[in-house]
Parts: C-alpha cells; sequence; structure tokens
C-alpha cells in the first residue's frame, strides 16, 4: 500500500510541544503497526465472517496484558484492562471488509476471492477503511498498556464485527457486552475519511451519521401480453408512480430545515420486450437523523404505496407489500456535544487548531451510535480522521475531477498518516477521561 513517512513525519514536526512525548511513542510503533496493517489490508473478511481479524486482535492485547474474551455477538473481541479507581472507558474498532475486487492497483492489494451466502461470487477489500481503524486499536492498546502510570480506571476495548451490515454492534450488546464485561461511562471510536487531508481530525457535536433503513417493495399485477395492455395491471406502470410520488415524502412532509433521504436503488421487473409482468421490485435507502423523522418516512413510504396501487384499481390481495430489514437497520449516530467539544478543544491542543476541524453530520451510517443510543448516561464520541494526502486534494481540485470515496475499489489512504494520527488521538482522549488521582 501507499507508504509516505515523509507526511507522517511533516506533521510531526509541526506538533505542539505538549504531545511530543506520547506522538514519539506513537512513531516508533509505525514500522510495527504497518505490518500488521499490510497483513490486515491484504486478507480482509466479510460481514459475521472476521475469524482471522479478530484473532489478530485478540492476540496482541493477550500480549499486553488484557483480559480478552472472542466469539462476543459472533466473531467479537473484547478485551478489558482494569488500571485501579475510575471511569469505563469503551474503544470500539470495526473489522469487516466489504464485498469490493480492489482496483487501487497498488502493492498489497487484496486478491481475496469468496462467494457470498446469496451465493455471489465476489473480490473482498476494507473499501472502507476498516483495516486502518484495527490497526490503530492495536496501536491505541500498546499506549495504553505502556502507560498504565499515567491513568486510572478500567479500558474496554472492542473488536466489533459486520458493521457493514449494521449488525455487529446489536449482536455483542445483545450477548451481554454490558453484562458480562464492565459498562462504560465514556465510549470512543473514529472513522477515516475520503474527504479531507491525510492526518486532519473531524469532529461533528450531535448528530453526526444518520438512521438507514434498508426497505424493500414487491409491488403486484396482472401480467399480460405486451400489445394488450388493457387486459392487465402494469406493476411496471404503477412501481413508476410510486418511486415517483415517494419523492414528495421528503420534498412536501419534511421540514427543509431537517435533513432526509428517500432513495430507490433498485428496480426490477419483466424479463422481455413485449410482456407485461406479474409483480415488479423495488429496493430502497431511506436516511434520517430522528426516530420522529425515521418513522414517518417509513410510515409514508407504505401508506404512499397502498395509495397508488387503490388508484390504479388494485383489489386488496394485489396490494404491494412493504418490508423493512429490521436486522440490519443502523440507527443514527449522535456524539454527546459537550464531550464532543471538550474533546474537539483538548485535541486542539494537541494537534494544533489547522488540523482540528468541525465538520457538517453526513447521511451515511455507522452502528457505533448504538452503544450510547440506549442509555443516555453513556457519552459517546466518534471522530473523522482524514485520508487523502494534500497533494492529491490539491491536483483534483486543480483537474476538477472527484477522488475516491469510501466504499470505491480505488480508496487507498495514507494509511500511515491516519494509523499515527488515530492511534494518538484515541490513547490520549482515554487518558484525559481516566486521569490519574
Amino acid at each position: 500500500m501507499r507508504i509516505l513517512w515523509t507526511g507522517v513525519a511533516a506533521l510531526a514536526l509541526t506538533m505542539p510541544a505538549a504531545a511530543q512525548s506520547l506522538g514519539d511513542q506513537v512513531q516508533q510503533q509505525m514500522p510495527s503497526l504497518m505490518t500488521i496493517y499490510k497483513d490486515l489490508h491484504a486478507n480482509p473478511e466479510l460481514s459475521f465472517m472476521e475469524v482471522r481479524s479478530a484473532g489478530i486482535l485478540a492476540a496482541e492485547a493477550r500480549k499486553l496484558g488484557f483480559d480478552v474474551t472472542e466469539k462476543v455477538g459472533g466473531t467479537g473481541v473484547v478485551a478489558v484492562m482494569k488500571n485501579g479507581p475510575g471511569p469505563v472507558v469503551l474503544v470500539r474498532a470495526d473489522m469487516d471488509g466489504l464485498p469490493v475486487t480492489e482496483q487501487t492497483g497498488l502493492p498489497g492489494a487484496s486478491k481475496v476471492r469468496v462467494t457470498t451466502k446469496e451465493g455471489v461470487e465476489t473480490g473482498v477489500m476494507h473499501a472502507c477503511g476498516h483495516d486502518t481503524h484495527m490497526t490503530s486499536w492495536i496501536g491505541t492498546a500498546r499506549l495504553m498498556a505502556a502507560n498504565k502510570d499515567k491513568w486510572s480506571g478500567t479500558l474496554v476495548m472492542i473488536g466489533q464485527p459486520a458493521e457493514e451490515r449494521g449488525a455487529g454492534a446489536r449482536m455483542m450488546l445483545e450477548d451481554g457486552l454490558y453484562t458480562r464485561f464492565p459498562k462504560p461511562q465514556y465510549a470512543l471510536a473514529f472513522h477515516d475519511a475520503a474527504q479531507f487531508p491525510a492526518g486532519a481530525i473531524g469532529y461533528t457535536p450531535g448528530y453526526a451519521l444518520a438512521n438507514v433503513d434498508s426497505v424493500d417493495i414487491l409491488v403486484k399485477g396482472v401480467g399480460g401480453h405486451g400489445a394488450y395492455p388493457q387486459a392487465t395491471k402494469d406493476p411496471i406502470v404503477l412501481a413508476s408512480r410510486i418511486v415517483t410520488a415517494l419523492q414528495t415524502l421528503v420534498s412536501r412532509e419534511i421540514s427543509p430545515l431537517v435533513s432526509a433521504v428517500v432513495t430507490v436503488g433498485s428496480f426490477h421487473a419483466g424479463a422481455k420486450h413485449n410482456i407485461i409482468p406479474d409483480e415488479a421490485r423495488l429496493q430502497l435507502t431511506v436516511r434520517s437523523y430522528t426516530d420522529e423523522v425515521r418513522n414517518h418516512l417509513l410510515d409514508g413510504i407504505a401508506r404512499v404505496a397502498k395509495g397508488e396501487a387503490i388508484a390504479a384499481g388494485l383489489p386488496d390481495d394485489k396490494l404491494p407489500v412493504v418490508s423493512v430489514e429490521k436486522d440490519e437497520f443502523t440507527p443514527s449516530t449522535f456524539n454527546t456535544p459537550d464531550l464532543t467539544e471538550d474533546m474537539a478543544a483538548f485535541l486542539t491542543t494537541r494537534f494544533g487548531d489547522k488540523r482540528v476541524i468541525k465538520m457538517p453530520p453526513v447521511m451515511g451510517g455507522e452502528d457505533f451510535g448504538r452503544f450510547s443510543r440506549d442509555d443516555k448516561d453513556i457519552k459517546s464520541l466518534i471522530i473523522w480522521v482524514g485520508g487523502v494526502p494534500q497533494a492529491e486534494l490539491d491536483a483534483a481540485k486543480k483537474e476538477g475531477r472527484t477522488l475516491p470515496s469510501l466504499h470505491s475499489p480505488f480508496w487507498a489512504p495514507d494509511a500511515p498518516a491516519v494509523i499515527s494520527t488515530a492511534t494518538e488521538a484515541l490513547t490520549s482522549m482515554a487518558m484525559k477521561l481516566m486521569p490519574k488521582g
């Protein structure tokens, strides 16, 4: 993978003096961490299959003296280090890759191919940067273990499966994460970012990422010959009406000051030019922040589908069937405002105000929000760490081209900058929350 040690060195040279000690420790770990990163990148595993990745995290934590439990919520890892009285701080990394064939062309690119449970053969890639997350998790565990004289409390580090399926956090919680292990007062995580400079840190108080729902609509009809449409009830025309009407849910039923998305990502119907089929199938992604807006959108989708079918003259037994994929629902991620502002100010003192940036919320999803969703006593924060070298950002802007995004087969973050920055940020925040008395 791309190695930009000169960029990391430049970041270290501009670091305020107060951060040099921890920063130096991070740099000393980087050669070893990059070896781990390259291994994880070349050997990605899909959701629910993260056996090898989990084993690497577990083995590293055991060597450091953590009490490690594997197979929590499937392939999840929980590593606990008790270091005197004080708060419980949870640090999380997600482990799964994506069914994407890597096209970066870089040394060490993933060549893994698997057959999914749906029977589809595909390449596998860490196209969302979870390999940088796992590597930074190991770096953080090492620094926390090496600096036990500087903090007091309990550190709970988790390697989470199946983030890309919106299921991993829920599975770990259902498997007793907060009853079998110390329950946190604080939860921390980071995600690499493809839209701002490598080594920069982004933060968003309040809602940071969206509720994500996957919705399927089976549109029924009466098929027949395309030359005699009057003898049919055309599901393609009905589904098209539904697609069009769905656009009004956001544009006419949600305040313009509130964010919401209803996207129809898939429309399948028919098999031949002159045959009107019996059914059409739609697949939607639905995004929101609050539970109120989410419920309004989901109820509205069902209402629109039924209403358009009735208008088209469909009987009750042929009304559309609307299904929400409840097992893969990803709740919105809410960064506790006071914790977020405090940590942003703290990180600014360590990294400088040019590297710590307030970011607007996005409509992407991330199930980290589950760790504090049902317990308001848990304060939670996920930060972004930029992964795009400044030179690439400048060149893309000058040339008017778009850079690869997360989930792109071309996404190749500046791994050393992401890992070193995230390791130091997570470690320093955890220590800040667990001060030595």
